[in-house]
């Protein structure tokens, strides 16, 4: 008996740099002393006030089956969010809520690839985002970006690969770059996505997340509202990465279909979780700025230690929760890097490997830790940059 061709390729051949991450975690359970500058979990937990909302809905017993495409007032609340934040016209029609981001991302490529279909993503990209697409049967094409561009893709990048192809995944504020991607290059990637006749996936779970410059979400573009499907999340702006509250944005008649694709899936999201999650959307954009609030303090700290040597370069930081780092200057790879970081002082990074080929030579650091503590790790990384360095 054999398994399906399908789930048994999700992912490529090898661990492409996260075995450091799996022994790091091994480190920690061995009992010994780790750093984890590894994944975007916040330091941080979800706010009292919003588990105490999520205790009284539950109490009050909405533990039974919820509406499968979203209890009607986070529906609204989701779609007046992105309509002040865009100014497109946005109704419950076209929100569908889901457990998490992910989710929603697996059910945005099911909405909009057929078997064998084409579905292009950016380079370096989040972790899942290959194997989503193989999931739903598509094929991953990986479109190239630079760190002499600070990973902006490129119009004539995208035009280069989206021959024949179906869709196009995209993710501003980025990880793992923490790249916010500026008014040229979004409107690029509408005007490739017009010319070529592409879906655009639209990943803008960090929007909460912004240091520098601007959010842009392409939905707002002319002619990209019919083709835009947006993916959001409670997991970022409020902490509640474990709730799995997310949602897509889209035309109205493909969240129909998507509605029909989670009655058969997933059959929605528990009602107490979202009902804590519309208290956490009602309670505005305070909540938001002091979720995000350490991670832009912490930037601040990177820039403030970076500035002080001129060995190791970082990418602009303009949003999201991480830094990352070009650590080419020391002779070693990503991955290299970040095994003798490990190994020498206890300090887990993510090599740029992990994400792809762009970002080879380039560590990513979550600033995810205690201030103080963080200063502390990202000082010794950098002076052991400088040691190592010929």
């Amino acid at each position: 008996m054999n398994i399906s061709t399908r789930i048994s390729t999700l992912n490529a051949d090898g661990d492409d740099g996260w075995s450091v991450f799996y022994r790091a975690r091994q480190m920690v359970a061995d009992g010994v002393d780790v750093i984890e500058l590894t994944i975007g979990e916040h330091d941080i937990r979800t706010d009292p006030v919003i588990l105490d909302a999520m205790h009284a809905a539950a109490k009050s017993g909405h533990t039974g089956y919820a509406m499968v495409p979203g209890v009607d007032g986070l529906r609204d609340a989701v779609a007046s969010r992105v309509q002040d934040q865009t100014g497109v016209p946005t109704h419950r029609g076209n929100v569908l809520i889901t457990p998490g981001g992910q989710a929603a991302l697996f059910a945005s490529h099911h909405a909009v690839c057929d078997q064998g279909d084409i579905a292009l993503y950016c380079d370096p990209y989040y972790a899942t985002y290959p194997g989503t697409l193989r999931a739903v049967g598509a094929t991953p094409r990986a479109v190239l970006t630079r760190p002499e561009q600070d990973f902006q893709p490129q119009r004539t990048d995208l035009n280069a690969a989206a021959k024949g192809a179906k869709s196009l995944l995209i993710n501003s504020p980025n990880n793992p770059t923490g790249v916010v991607y500026n008014r040229d290059t979004i409107e690029g990637i509408a005007q490739a996505c017009i010319d070529h006749d592409l879906w655009l996936i639209s990943d803008e779970v960090y929007d909460t997340q912004i240091w520098e410059g601007q959010h842009i979400s392409p939905r707002a573009l002319p002619d990209m509202v019919e083709r835009t499907l947006v993916v959001g999340s409670m997991s970022k702006s409020h902490a509640m990465t474990g709730s799995r509250v997310g949602w897509i944005v889209g035309p109205e008649a493909v969240i129909g279909h998507l509605i029909n694709l989670a009655t058969n899936t997933t059959y929605g999201v528990p009602g107490y979780i979202q009902d804590a999650a519309l208290f956490a959307l009602t309670n505005g954009p305070e909540l938001e700025k002091k979720v995000a609030a350490p991670f832009r303090r912490r930037r601040n700290i990177a820039y403030e230690l970076l500035a002080q040597q001129n060995l190791v370069r970082h990418v602009p930081a303009s949003g999201a929760m991480y830094v990352m780092l070009d650590i080419r200057s020391t002779g070693l790879s990503g991955e290299a890097f970040a095994n003798k970081l490990l190994d020498r002082h206890h300090i887990a990074v993510m090599p740029g490997e992990s994400f792809g080929q762009a970002a080879a030579g380039h560590i990513r650091v979550a600033m995810t830790i205690a201030d103080d503590a963080f200063a502390s790790a990202l000082d010794t990384l950098l002076s052991f940059a400088q040691e190592i360095a010929p």
